[in-house]
């Protein structure tokens, strides 16, 4: 068994760092300029993954514009500020180490600074991995509710296509209706003005004038 599995059959949640390869391949087709059928797949993958782990006493923040208010997740998972401020620490001390310096040294260092600050080294290790699984559970549960929403949006959009395609349809009998309309009363005009045609224009012209229920044509570009 490897370190990344161990770790991860250890604590709840743990981040799995990929190399650039891996990473590469991975990054492709999620979420990172690939299509929006992409996107929603690993979406659902990471929804399914699991269920939600129940590590929140109370509702977690709505996240806004992907910004994570990990305070307020932590405090959420019933992570207190002591608890919070104390793994600050730590990372503060781990950070502030040379990179050169070796495991098994920076190990002593901040276990002894850690002590000499009256720090139990195990309630540190409590408060990280309960970190760790409020933000596992955190994600999971974005996951879960981005899932149900593209769910939610994708039957919406099929509905609306549909109404969109009656709607086409809809447009299409009518203009072929209207084309027919115009064909059945062009070829009736044609009929008629035969029997106009017969008395001459001039007659016809007359009482076109004369009647009051007959309209005279505009002049041309009398609209104009």
């Amino acid at each position: 068994m490897t370190d990344k599995k161990s770790w991860g059959s250890t604590v709840l949640g743990w981040f799995i760092v990929q190399d650039e390869e891996q990473a590469g391949a991975s990054a492709a087709g999620a979420g990172d300029g690939g299509s929006p059928e992409a996107d929603a797949a690993v979406i659902a993958a990471a929804a399914a993954e699991s269920p939600v782990p129940d590590v929140f006493q109370t509702a977690p923040p709505t996240p806004v514009g992907g910004r994570v208010e990990f305070d307020a997740v932590f405090e959420a998972a019933g992570i207190d500020a002591g608890e919070r401020e104390r793994v600050d620490k730590a990372q503060q001390l781990l950070s502030s180490l040379p990179a050169e310096t070796p495991v098994p040294v920076k190990k002593q260092i901040v276990e002894a600074s850690l002590k000499a600050f009256g720090v139990p080294i195990d309630n540190i290790i409590e408060a990280g991995v309960a970190e760790i699984q409020a933000l596992e559970g955190y994600i999971r549960k974005n996951a879960a509710d981005t899932q149900a929403l593209l769910e939610e949006s994708t039957r919406r959009i099929a509905q609306l296509e549909e109404e969109a395609r009656k709607v086409r349809a809809g447009m299409e009998g009518r203009i072929q209706q209207q084309q027919g309309i115009a064909a059945s009363c062009n070829g009736r005009k044609l009929d008629v003005q035969k029997v106009l045609e017969f008395f001459g224009q001039e007659a016809v012209a007359r009482v076109v004038h004369a009647s009051p229920r007959l309209q005279e044509p505009p002049a041309p570009g009398a609209g104009a």
